[in-house]
């Protein structure tokens, strides 16, 4: 089995199409040609998750994030980008990164959190409008909880649920929670699109001090950290790869890539 074989599956359920302009999605690293001796998932590819996949007899890294995102001028281990790319190369490990792409996807990066948190009724946040027909594409989710619960009682389940230490919230308006919009990584952009579709709350992550004003007494919105909000998401490639391959090992990373640490 081919690098190519494993790449053109995951280029079936998130294409490389659906991936936003400033990304860097695809083989990042390594040749099409080699044949498959593991897979090993992460949400980031770092020296210790390559470090992993020589461990474990991996040599194709699918990842979540990219490494290489703005591009590389110069090659000589100066930065912690440019000594993944050279230790993946000395050892002959390629990495695949899907990023956008699958969080443009139904059944992708949101749609994990969403399944996670149990909404039903889910449909896309924001519709991709170029290249959607039946509003299947796009970033984000909105669906129902299954009971309606208080604002603090929905920000204690979303604590637990989500595995965050630290949510940081707009102010609390004393109403019911049952309509949740969610969007994985970065996600103020969308907070009016949560809004305009009479979400009860906004859960995502990077919010910057003067995007909490843009709750205005409208909706309850939730940071709740950007590793935190795409955690399960190597969780769900796993599950993609493992229906598909059963002639080589799909080895969920045990490596936490999260820069972030609280006290």
């Amino acid at each position: 089995m081919k690098i190519q074989n494993v790449t053109n599956y995951l280029e079936e359920l998130a294409p490389l199409s659906y991936a936003e302009g400033f990304d860097n999605v695809g083989l990042l690293v390594g040749d099409f040609n080699t044949d498959v001796s593991g897979i090993l998932v992460t949400l980031d590819s770092l020296e210790v998750t390559v470090d992993e996949a020589i461990a474990k007899n991996c040599n194709l890294i699918v990842s979540f994030h990219p490494i290489i995102f703005s591009g590389l001028k110069k090659l000589n281990g100066s930065t912690y980008v440019e000594r993944v790319v050279l230790k993946a190369i000395k050892n002959n490990i390629a990495i695949y990164a899907m990023h956008t792409a699958l969080d443009n996807i139904k059944n992708g990066v949101s749609g994990k959190i969403g399944e996670v948190l149990g909404l039903k009724n889910t449909e896309i946040l924001i519709p991709k409008s170029n290249l959607n027909t039946h509003e299947t594409i796009g970033m984000g989710m909105i669906g129902e909880l299954d009971s309606t619960m208080s604002e603090n009682q929905f920000l204690q389940f979303v604590k637990t649920t989500m595995k965050t230490e630290c949510i940081r919230h707009s102010e609390l308006l004393g109403k019911s929670i049952k309509k949740v919009a969610v969007l994985g990584g970065s996600g103020s952009f969308a907070i009016e699109n949560a809004i305009a579709q009479n979400a009860d709350a906004y859960i995502s992550s990077d919010f910057k001090y003067h995007d909490f004003f843009k709750a205005e007494k409208q909706i309850l919105l939730m940071d709740i950290g950007h590793y935190e909000s795409e955690q399960f998401t190597k969780n769900l490639l796993v599950e993609y790869l493992t229906k598909k391959f059963t002639n080589f090992a799909i080895i969920l990373s045990e490596k936490s890539t999260n820069p972030i640490y609280y006290i």
